[in-house]
């Protein structure tokens, strides 16, 4: 299944912005590098265009994920999104001028006037946030992959708007590349609720599906830096850990169907919370006394591998192995 294109398809051809878009597009990218670190580090690789495009989607992914983590009553949450929803109706409208007053609506709207952006999943983004604000528990597997369809599936989607797909050996299931998209998304967001658990525990929240918290013990939640007495958490962990990787193994076959540089901003993204879940495997209370994080220095490893193209190569070998 292909991205939905809402608005005119363009190439990404590098081309010259007015003033007052560049402005928007610098104030996403410095969003970006002061909010996403991880996530900076795959975009660096881009050209302008894409990483402008990517800033903004990220700028206005930020805002929705802010609201619904932020410290305003749950009623004025529920306004402030729903405002926010406004914002991207009036973005798909094409209403947003490029002196509006709204630097993440204008480079947006500029983006999704360049690139085929499936914007209804930035829809899809504030829906999942709006399951956050009401407190939602996931009991299986299969409801937790709903929620994180919406808050990561989602934004992988968008990205294969700005990324688009080439013809490449190694890469004949290219009518599948959004479908992979989604699937890499969720590899990263089981990622990131594994490193987050006790932070989301503060603030009142349990994401990992109850019937596994109760298969290991876990089901008394993670208030301090140690598991509950006669709790399983390593075997939680590991269970969880396997999962993610399937995950990633899946979502990995979009590879081949990028570009280089967009291949090397995903391999990027994707190689760096694939060594946090090797951390996260290795240790699993880690996550119990703080945020597990690379260094600096392992971060540009990974994405100087990227960048290299070797991930999308073994995975294209991979795939030919598969049909022999």
């Amino acid at each position: 299944m292909s991205p939905t294109v809402e608005g005119p398809t363009h190439a990404s051809a590098q081309t010259a912005v007015s003033a007052p878009v560049s402005a928007a597009y610098s104030y996403c990218e410095a969003v970006t590098g002061s909010q996403a670190r991880n996530f900076a580090y795959g975009i660096r690789l881009l050209p302008t265009d894409k990483r402008h495009a990517m800033s903004a989607l990220y700028a206005f992914s930020r805002r929705v994920d802010d609201i619904g983590d932020g410290t305003l009553p749950t009623e004025a949450k529920f306004a402030r999104l729903e405002e926010t929803r406004a914002v991207l109706g009036r973005i798909r409208a094409g209403e947003v001028d490029e002196d509006d007053t709204d630097p993440v609506a204008v480079a947006l709207a500029h983006a999704a006037r360049r690139f085929p952006i499936p914007l209804g999943g930035l829809d899809e983004l504030i829906d999942g946030v709006l399951m956050d604000v009401r407190g939602e528990t996931y009991e299986t597997w299969d409801d937790l992959k709903t929620y994180c369809r919406c808050v990561a599936g989602a934004i992988g989607r968008l990205s294969l708007g700005v990324f688009g797909t080439v013809d490449a050996q190694g890469a004949p299931d290219a009518a599948r590349a959004s479908e992979y998209a989604d699937t890499l998304g969720l590899a990263l967001q089981l990622t990131n609720i594994l490193r987050d658990v006790r932070e989301d525990a503060g603030n009142g929240r349990t994401y990992l599906p109850a019937e596994d918290l109760a298969k290991f013990g876990c089901s008394e939640g993670f208030q301090t830096d140690r598991p509950a007495p006669g709790a399983d958490f390593a075997g939680l962990v590991h269970h969880e850990v396997r999962r993610a990787r399937s995950l990633f193994a899946e979502g990995y076959r979009l590879l081949p169907m990028l570009d280089r540089r967009s291949g090397a901003c995903v391999a990027a993204m994707a190689g760096i919370y694939r060594r946090l879940l090797d951390r996260i495997e290795r240790e699993p209370e880690a996550v119990l006394r703080g945020r597990v994080s690379l260094p600096p220095h392992e971060k540009a490893y990974v994405a100087v591998r990227g960048l290299s193209g070797l991930d999308a190569r073994t995975v294209s070998r991979q795939a030919v192995r598969r049909r022999m």
